[in-house]
Formats: structure tokens, sequence, C-alpha cells
């Protein structure tokens, strides 16, 4: 198992976690093994966003007896009154089903009490409007809910929101598709989505990902956007790519579904390699590292996604990604010029220039 720690809360996150969309739909007996599975795998991160009622049922009778071993994200919004899943503004509503959800996940608290939902300016103006803000804040103050979440697939509300509010977690939509402007929620370009990943990673924010598979797309090469299946791991490498991304949340209804999301820890490099999509890349992504490393390995021994993804970092103000820079063995000053990763990146980066730029960044 791989872990990652929120900066802001100290909780230590699996890679991998899950979600909750469509888990009501196996059957009981089938859920809760699949949910006991995922935690005795080292899964302890949930997200609570659920098609159905049912589900907060299942996850109340397969992990009530180890809550306190388990991180659960419940959104302030999200209404079950009626069996499926609804969307509510309305501050009675939401009480209501906030202890509904509770009581059925056998829990007094709240890991990350999640503002649900943001996709447009006029949702959070509501949102505020109507008190459902200041009632999460509210169980906070008192210890109901430990830190406080966004959901959003929108950059430009989610940067909104980041500059009023103390957010600990942000839930975003993260896959190649949307990232290259392709799909459903592929809200923002290149560059704004980009710099949500980069704030979050300069103020310690985590990235908890929804839709990684782009609601399975890109498993399918019939609708892919670039004409060819990716797999499940190489969805899950790329989002776990994104600088502040801490955990990637799939779903998955089975034992054997489970199984498969845990055996993205054992798979070789070149089962995660994402590259294949750097042909398909826009116009406004071309030239720009993703970080995949398919230039490796260097000659010289630099690790040339990290040198980039730290100058990205902190040429956007990150003060920790210049220390994190100045500690590497290997830095940009140590490139020999021999251009072998500008013949391999699929993305057209020029990383010999690169690595000269960076050293003079860096006076080192």
């Amino acid at each position: 198992m791989r872990y990652r720690i929120n900066r802001r809360t100290g909780d230590q996150i699996n890679e991998i976690g899950m979600g909750s969309a469509y888990l009501y739909k196996a059957d009981m007996d089938e859920a809760v093994k699949a949910l006991r599975t995922a935690f005795e795998g080292g899964i302890n991160y949930f997200d609570l966003a659920s098609g159905h009622a049912k589900a907060f049922t299942i996850w109340g009778k397969a992990l009530g007896d180890v809550r306190k071993s388990v991180l659960y994200q419940i959104h302030f919004g999200a209404d079950y009154s009626r069996g499926e899943y609804a969307w509510s503004l309305d501050l009675d509503t939401v009480k209501r089903s906030v202890d509904w959800m509770l009581q059925e996940l056998k829990t007094d608290y709240i890991d990350y009490g999640f503002i649900h939902c943001q996709d447009e300016a006029s949702d959070w103006a509501t949102y505020r409007r109507h008190g459902v803000y200041d009632y999460l804040i509210k169980l906070h103050q008192d210890g109901t809910v430990r830190h406080i979440g966004l959901s959003s697939h929108t950059p430009s509300v989610i940067m909104q929101i980041l500059d009023e509010v103390p957010v600990d977690m942000l839930m975003f939509s993260i896959n190649p598709a949307y990232d290259y402007g392709h799909g459903e929620f592929a809200n923002g370009g290149v560059d704004e989505r980009n710099a949500v990943y980069r704030r979050c990673e300069r103020d310690g924010i985590g990235i908890s990902v929804m839709k990684p598979f782009s609601g399975g797309q890109l498993l399918d090469a019939a609708m892919s956007p670039f004409l060819k299946a990716l797999t499940p791991y190489q969805c899950i490498r790329y989002a776990l790519d994104r600088p502040g991304v801490l955990t990637v949340l799939p779903g998955a209804q089975s034992v054997q579904e489970v199984q498969f999301l845990l055996r993205y820890f054992d798979q070789p490099e070149e089962k995660c390699d994402y590259s294949q999509i750097g042909s398909f890349a826009p116009a406004d992504a071309a030239g720009r590292c993703v970080y995949c490393n398919h230039c490796e390995p260097c000659p010289a021994g630099l690790d040339v996604g990290l040198i980039n993804k730290y100058y990205d970092l902190a040429s956007a103000g990150d003060g920790m990604a210049k220390e994190h820079y100045a500690k590497l063995e290997k830095k940009a000053a140590d490139c020999v010029g021999c251009r072998h990763c500008d013949k391999r990146c699929p993305f057209h980066v020029r990383q010999s220039e690169r690595m000269q730029e960076i050293k003079a960044y860096f006076c080192c």
C-alpha cells in the first residue's frame, strides 16, 4: 500500500480510496464483503455521495465496527429522503439528511464534511444564503465535523470558494479526457485546471479524485476521445500524478472489482504508462510536461518529471516546492544535454532546453 499525507489535517490516506455511486446496485452480502475486502486491503478513505440511500446501510454494516480506522467524506447537500440521490440547498432538508446519514453509518462524527456539488457561482451564493455553510461550520466548531471539504467540477467556482473559506480537501473530477477538454465535466481550460492542482499543492489542500475513468468512456476505445482505450491503472496513475492529489476514488460493486483495484500497487511501470495520450494533446497543452516520466531512463539519472513538477509549483508560488527541489540528489544543472528526453517525450516538451530554464530559476 502507498499512502499520502493531507498536510492540512495530518491524515494518512491510501492512494486508492473508494466511491459509492453504484455500490447499492450490488447484492447486500456482496457489497458488504466488497467494502470489508477494501478495508482489509488497506483502503481507508471513502466517499459517501451515493446514488441511493441503500449505500449507507451497507457502509454501516460493513465498517461500523472499524469506524475509527476509516475516513468518510459526507456531503452537505446530498438528500436521500426519497431513496434516490437528490441535490438540495434547503437547510432543513440538509439537516435531516445529515442526521439520517450519521445514524445509518453508525457514527457520531464526520471526518470530512463537504460543501456539496458547487458547479456554478449561483450555487455557492444560494448555499450561503440558505445557511447551509453556516450549519456545516457550526458542526465543525462543535467537533461533529472534523475537516471541511468541497466538491466541484468547475475550476472558477473552486477558486472563488477557496478564496473565501478554509477548505481542507477538494473533490474534483480528474482524468485525461476532462483535462484536455473532452466530456460532460470537462470544465475549464488546460491552464485553469492546472491552476487548481498547483494551488492545492501549494496550500496543502488535498484532492480526492472523482470520475477517474470519465464514466467508463476512457476504458472503451469506441467512446474514448483518444481513439484507444486506457486501462483503469493508467487512469489512476494519471490522476495521482497531478499536483495536490492524495487519493483516487473509483467505484466497485464486488470483491473481485476491489481486488482488481488493489492490484494497482503491484503493477510494473509500463502497465501504468499513460503517455499515449500525448498524441492527442490539444494545441494549448502541447509542450507542457505532465510528469509522466515516459522520457526515462535519463542517462544522467535525473527524475525529469519531478524536477518539472517542483519547478511548475515553485514558479506558481509554492515555497515548499523550492525546498523539495533543493533536496533532490540530481538537479537540472546535472543535465548533460544529450536530448534523450526530447526524443522520447510524447507531449513534445523540449526537456533539454527546459532543464536550462529550471537551472536558471533555481540558480543551481
